[in-house]
């Protein structure tokens, strides 16, 4: 049902220090800008924006996934531009484990950015992205009171699966779109940063019109109240804003890229 993340838009108190960071040191292609917010194309089928907020902000979670084969050369890119990656305990900032490599680091508002490889991920099917070879979004976090009871509210509106089952934590998986529902008092690695739940909206892609109708009925079903126009779902659970809409991300992409819960 869903196929990916397409737009995540986050909150910040410095459009011209997103710019910077965004735009002139990770190069992300500008799409547009107004006195309020700025639009940055990180992949073809990705927006992300940033909307000005005069008011504290609890730092977002998000990770981006590359090619395995083009890791080490997006990791020196950012490094080349001065961007300090975030040490683990024992000191070290590559975290290799089991055909899985990431590093973390952060954006001026705080927000914990992470590139991240999967070495079962089959190259070529989706074009990479930019200086630092993005395929898509693969993470957004969303720290809740109840880890079992918004992951099993998530699996009944929009049928996702489940991976790592734990309370504390657990990933909820539609398409190539991962959401790392984390219970608050779990601290986000590697520098045991505060789970505070961010000020965000997710838009998430769906191929067909009758998976957006599915949906209706699932909130209808749910008692959550929702508005739709211009043939876009919009609805709001546990504080976090969703957006529900159809987009030309074909919906055998899961499949060809080899996730495992795509087989």
């Amino acid at each position: 049902m869903i196929t990916h993340f397409s737009q995540l838009q986050l909150t910040t108190v410095s459009l011209p220090g997103v710019r910077q960071f965004y735009h002139d040191l990770l190069h992300f292609p500008v799409i547009a800008q107004t006195d309020t917010e700025i639009r940055f194309q990180p992949a073809p089928h990705l927006t992300l924006s940033f909307r000005e907020a005069l008011e504290p902000l609890r730092p977002a979670h998000l990770a981006f996934e590359v090619p395995y084969s083009q890791f080490d050369h997006v990791i020196d890119r950012i490094q080349r531009s001065h961007i300090p990656l975030l040490a683990w305990p024992d000191g070290r900032t590559v975290d290799d484990f089991g055909g899985r490599k990431n590093v973390y680091f952060r954006d001026g508002d705080g927000h914990l950015l992470e590139i991240i490889t999967h070495s079962y991920i089959t190259e070529g099917i989706l074009q990479p992205s930019g200086e630092l070879n993005i395929l898509y979004l693969r993470e957004v976090g969303l720290p809740v009171e109840s880890v079992v009871q918004f992951r099993e509210t998530l699996v009944r509106l929009f049928s996702l699966k489940l991976d790592r089952l734990e309370d504390d934590f657990t990933f909820a998986i539609g398409g190539t779109a991962h959401f790392v529902i984390v219970s608050k008092q779990r601290r986000w690695i590697p520098i045991a940063m505060a789970a505070l739940p961010p000020s965000l909206q997710v838009t998430l892609g769906i191929s067909r019109l009758e998976c957006m109708e599915t949906v209706m009925n699932n909130l209808k079903s749910e008692g959550i109240s929702y508005d739709f126009q211009e043939d876009q779902l919009y609805f709001t659970l546990n504080g976090f804003d969703f957006c529900l809409k159809i987009t030309d991300f074909d919906d055998g992409i899961p499949k060809l890229l080899n996730l495992p819960l795509s087989r």
